[in-house]
């Protein structure tokens, strides 16, 4: 009797943490292996073909440069907004000074509750090329040409892209810089107070250094997010934009493994896709000292 309770107290820890283990195996190992494999496969229905690395040769194409291009840019663009100015937000919204504060949290938080098709068919319906669209109607007010804003080129669309991903974006990283700001203690602005520094310097030497881990969290999870962007490109242009302008790495894996039923090709670029978030992850991680920190 002794014997099978001390076993059981030992299954314990084991059955505690079996559905990580089996979630973990079933939904990210398992997945991630098949994929590496499919990369190396030319599949159709009914017969699979090992090729070698013929999949990754193809990726030597036009239109997969112009998804990286337009990925790094979407992602560069999305992070120089959705930090700084979610940080301001956050600072003047934890300020006790501020009247509204909760109300003005949730009219930030709302955007983020509304799905991205919902969203997208919003921005798509605002910026639509019809001179009695909402922002056409605006600008010819100010005497400046309607513009035919979804079809327009590059810059009109990675603009509405940086549009929509900052509308439904901000509120959520105000929530996160909130979270690090009431964790700093209210001595160190008194402190900084008696020796008379104004609000801006408190900003800067107390508020920016202390919220470092948090600037860390945003930024990665916002690399991950901008590479793995697509249902907005797909909304505002169902994958068929001009030119490519709405192109994106997952739409190219969407494109070649779906439309075009080259699984083993998809499998291909995602795995480039996933090596490419890793690389960049790992960078900005040693940019910030992430790893000495840890290691100290």
């Amino acid at each position: 009797m002794k014997i099978h309770s001390k076993t059981k107290r030992h299954l314990v820890p084991y059955m505690f943490v079996a559905p990580f283990l089996i979630s973990l195996i079933f939904f990210y190992l398992y997945p991630l292996i098949s994929t590496v494999i499919m990369s190396f496969q030319h599949i159709v229905p009914g017969e699979v073909e090992f090729i070698g690395f013929e999949n990754y040769a193809k990726l030597n194409d036009e239109h997969f440069f112009i998804a990286i291009k337009n990925s790094f840019v979407y992602t560069t663009l999305t992070i120089a907004v959705l930090i700084p100015i979610p940080v301001i937000f956050a600072a003047t919204l934890n300020g006790k000074k501020f009247i509204g504060s909760t109300i003005f949290r949730s009219v930030f938080f709302i955007p983020s509750l509304v799905s991205v098709v919902v969203a997208g068919t919003i921005v798509r319906l605002i910026f639509a090329s019809p001179d009695g669209a909402l922002i056409n109607s605006l600008i010819s007010y100010f005497n400046i040409t309607p513009q035919k804003w979804l079809m327009a080129g590059k810059f009109h669309a990675m603009f509405l892209l940086v549009i929509l991903a900052t509308w439904r974006w901000t509120g959520i990283n105000i929530i996160y810089f909130l979270s690090g700001l009431q964790t700093i203690p209210d001595e160190l602005y008194e402190a900084a107070s008696i020796d008379g520094a104004n609000t801006v310097q408190k900003f800067l030497v107390i508020t920016l250094p202390l919220l470092k881990p948090i600037v860390i969290f945003v930024t990665t999870i916002s690399i991950l997010g901008g590479f793995s962007m697509f249902e907005e490109s797909y909304i505002l242009w169902q994958g068929t934009s001009p030119s490519n302008i709405g192109l994106t790495m997952v739409g190219y894996v969407y494109r070649k493994g779906f439309q075009s039923g080259d699984l083993g090709m998809g499998s291909a670029v995602g795995l480039v896709l996933l090596v490419i978030i890793l690389v960049l992850s790992i960078i900005q991680l040693l940019f910030w000292g992430f790893f000495k920190r840890s290691e100290s």
